[in-house]
């Protein structure tokens, strides 16, 4: 079932990409890049929350504090 699942997400991660990006593909290579995008992703989230732990939470913190900041110079300071 995995497996079937994990076609089906490569799938729509691969259109979604050579969409994106503006390159033409056939069929077999854009499962193909979603599927290799895929594993690659998972790979590297995993190693990133392993290194990070309970920094995660923090990073998260910082972006979303640099979001608001960005937000208020964006819309509100400009007024």
């Amino acid at each position: 079932m995995s497996v079937v699942f994990l076609i089906i997400i490569g799938a729509a991660a691969g259109f979604l990409a050579t969409r994106l990006m503006r390159i033409e593909t056939d069929i077999v290579t854009t499962v193909a890049i979603g599927v290799v995008g895929a594993l690659i992703g998972g790979l590297v989230l995993r190693f990133l929350l392993v290194l990070t732990g309970i920094a995660a939470g923090f990073v998260g913190a910082v972006l979303g504090a640099m979001l608001l900041i960005w937000l208020y110079q964006s819309f509100i300071a400009r007024r």
